[in-house]
């Protein structure tokens, strides 16, 4: 099954909700980080409810959400955008540990204590910034927490990532659900309780779950509108233009260092570990575009 999540509303309107299976994005993730297991389902996690904020935004915008703790992983940071695509990575992926006390993979201790900041580019070189203290490190609490202080919106966000022995990814999935204004305090009541009653998202995509019966867990089927459809997939924006442009931005002097001590330069992408090569005769002629 390719990758894709739902965006639908509730209850006339009164709920907002979202539902997406992320498995072969986690998975691609996965394998260009190396990231080992805990580390895996940080990222994954991260990477998740990233791609269905991202299908929040409208054509043109784009986000990139950091989860900055204290903890061995380091900071984790993804980008996404309203067309589905999303990257990501985290600054230490050979990070695993024994299960926590629940018998889940210890997320929270790897992520440590810290901040979530979100930046939305929208457009016109217009940017929305928000930020929020991680409150468990669980990344699906946080998430939470940041749409209640920093939007506005009480929200439910759960993520999960199942992660096999070998580090590989088995199934990676999530969902947002999102009390608008005006719902009263029965529907409420009734949305927690269906959300405490749900088996953890990961064990419902691995067993064969889509992300529309994902929402028909949480609520009854006739209440579901079904508002759109969104591929996801693990997409760097990275290119040897970009890094070109970049090069030039650094100047001149920066340039002929890196020809004198170096003889060439060597960049890798941080999303995708996609390595660039330029040699002596390619920086000289970036020199020539660079600024004194």
């Amino acid at each position: 099954m390719k990758d894709y999540l739902v965006k639908s509303t509730v209850y006339d309107g009164s709920i907002r909700a979202y539902a997406i299976n992320s498995t072969n994005t986690v998975k691609e993730a996965q394998i260009r980080q190396d990231t080992w297991a805990t580390a895996s389902a940080a990222l994954g996690r991260t990477i998740t409810i990233s791609a269905m904020m991202g299908a929040m935004m409208k054509d043109d915008d784009s986000l990139t959400v950091k989860v900055e703790g204290n903890g061995p992983i380091g900071a984790i940071i993804a980008d996404s955008d309203a067309t589905g695509d999303v990257r990501g990575y985290v600054m230490n992926p050979h990070v695993d540990f024994e299960l926590n006390a629940q018998g889940k993979l210890d997320v929270a201790r790897a992520v440590g204590e810290g901040n979530i900041s979100v930046v939305k580019d929208l457009g016109l070189k217009d940017y929305f910034t928000g930020n929020v203290p991680i409150v468990s490190g669980e990344i699906g609490e946080d998430f939470t927490y940041y749409f209640a202080n920093s939007e506005q919106i009480p929200s439910a966000v759960g993520a999960g990532v199942l992660v096999n022995p070998d580090h590989t990814i088995l199934a990676s999935g999530g969902f947002v659900v999102q009390v608008m204004p005006g719902a009263d305090n029965e529907i409420i009541q009734r949305v927690e309780e269906r959300i405490g009653a749900l088996p953890p998202i990961s064990q419902l995509i691995r067993e064969g779950a889509s992300p529309e019966q994902i929402l028909e867990r949480l609520f009854k089927k006739d209440d579901v509108k079904i508002q759109g459809r969104l591929p996801v997939r693990f997409q760097c924006k990275c290119s040897r233009e970009r890094l070109q442009r970049a090069l030039i931005g650094l100047g001149k002097e920066e340039i002929q260092s890196m020809i004198d001590e170096d003889h060439g330069a060597e960049a890798t992408c941080h999303f995708c570990n996609e390595v660039y090569q330029f040699t002596e005769e390619e920086l000289e002629e970036l020199k020539q575009s660079a600024q004194a």
